[in-house]
């Protein structure tokens, strides 16, 4: 894995190959990654991974016809050939009227923002075996907890680097952390399973293992003898964890690529009312040592944090430079991109501003509704907004959680769950998207 300063010394090259090959515009992209990861299971080491790999990505334009093609190999004989096949199939590409680099002008300049996003640690495997075994061991402590379906720790660190041929030649590097736990509680057909998760770019804020496995323990036990519930109309309120999915759905629907395409249920609603009054959805750029900060996005656009939501309305879209070609606007600098191919767009840290009730006064305002702790499926039509999924948690009753409740499904449309959602005051920063507790009045429930 090469670092920051040779990825873009090799990228600026690269691009400037492709010009002399014959391409009118070109960009290249260089990711570098390492990782390290640990899994046990029942207190021994099951698995130990170590991977290392590098990619460039080439994307040429001739004229308004555009090719791209990545290779893993990057030895001067396959950079030599990789800039002669994108070329040639640039050429006999159709023309596309959105093909293009993002616009000179929209590009990051100067000094860039200091994300933190790399702490420079490198832990060893032997701390990285001793903080999943505390883990798991945390986990199976908890009385009730019968088995294991083991606990992992890795350690990342990842290079990107990215030139055009406006000029700009930019890359950064980013460290990451993750350890989970997921038990089972209980025997026979009553057994009930659950996890918790911790990710984070510094490994001094990784949380505690005991920790991790404590609340992965705690979380089955809560699931034991689940208790059946009547179908019909209630207030679903769900836990963070799972109420960032809501998050995503809204994401998806405002990225250039679903508006250019007419497929998302928000088209048409940009400056409109799509939640209730008050609400604020935040994208984050910057934000210090964020699991999806960028000091500049996957074309070079400068980023900066902007809000997608201010007081419960739709400010615009995400757009990469295509799709804001296409839709007669500015790419907003939210362009992502993996290995090859031509950039996409999404957002970076996303979060809901908390509102002004606790989690308590959230759920002692709800007489009977569901505490809704685990999603299952993929039942949403990002056309229509349609939502559909199945879901375990808990039974409120009275203003307080009650028992566990498992295999029901909840439902109603996007649009109408936005305007009808509610956030508690309990926001924290824990994963890419972050939401508090959330309430939405309105939902159906289809009980066993």
């Amino acid at each position: 894995m090469l670092p920051v300063p040779e990825a873009e010394a090799r990228v600026a090259a690269l691009v400037e190959r492709a010009k002399r090959a014959g391409a009118d515009a070109a960009d290249a992209v260089y990711f570098g990654d390492s990782s390290t990861g640990m899994k046990v299971r029942l207190g021994k080491l099951e698995d130990v991974s170590r991977s290392e790999a590098e990619e460039v990505n080439l994307r040429v334009f001739v004229g308004r016809r555009s090719a791209s093609v990545s290779s893993s190999d990057l030895s001067g004989d396959a950079v030599a050939e990789l800039v002669e096949r994108v070329v040639a199939m640039a050429r006999e590409a159709p023309e596309d009227p959105w093909a293009g680099l993002a616009p000179e002008e929209r590009l990051a300049r100067g000094a860039l923002p200091d994300v933190d996003g790399d702490d420079g640690g490198d832990p060893s495997p032997v701390e990285l075996k001793a903080r999943a075994l505390a883990a798991e061991e945390a986990a199976r402590a908890v009385p009730g907890v019968t088995n294991s379906e083991g606990a992992g720790i890795s350690a990342a660190r990842t290079i990107m680097a990215l030139a055009t041929s406006h000029g700009f030649c930019r890359g950064y590097s980013t460290s990451g952390y993750s350890a989970s736990a997921s038990v089972i509680a209980g025997a026979g057909g009553g057994m009930q399973r659950d996890y918790d998760s911790h990710s984070v770019r510094h490994y001094a804020r990784l949380d505690p293992p005991e920790a991790i496995g404590r609340r992965a323990g705690e979380r089955a036990v809560a699931r034991l003898d689940p208790s059946k519930i009547e179908s019909g109309g209630m207030p679903i309120l769900f836990d963070p964890r799972v109420g960032s999915s809501l998050l995503g759905h809204f994401v998806t629907a405002i990225t250039g690529g679903a508006i250019a395409r007419r497929t998302s249920f928000l088209l048409g609603k940009e400056g409109r009312q799509v939640f209730a009054p008050g609400i604020v959805i935040r994208d984050d750029p910057h934000r210090p040592q964020g699991l999806r900060s960028k000091p500049f996005d996957a074309e070079g656009v400068a980023t900066a944090p902007s809000d997608l939501v201010a007081d419960g309305r739709l400010t615009g879209w995400l757009l990469d430079s295509a799709s804001a070609r296409q839709l007669g606007l500015q790419p907003t600098g939210h362009a992502t991109r993996g290995g090859s191919g031509a950039p996409g767009a999404s957002a970076t840290n996303v979060h809901l501003e908390p509102g002004p009730l606790s989690r308590a006064a959230l759920i002692a305002g709800v007489e009977r509704g569901i505490y809704v702790t685990e999603l299952i499926g993929q039942g949403v039509n990002p056309v229509t907004g349609d939502y559909s999924r199945g879901a375990s948690g808990f039974i409120i009753e009275g203003g307080e959680i009650g028992p566990s409740v498992a295999e029901i499904t909840v439902a109603g449309n996007l649009l109408d769950m936005f305007l009808n959602l509610t956030p508690a005051g309990d926001l924290e920063f824990r994963h890419s998207a972050n939401v508090p507790t959330l309430r939405i009045d309105g939902m159906t429930v289809a009980g066993a």
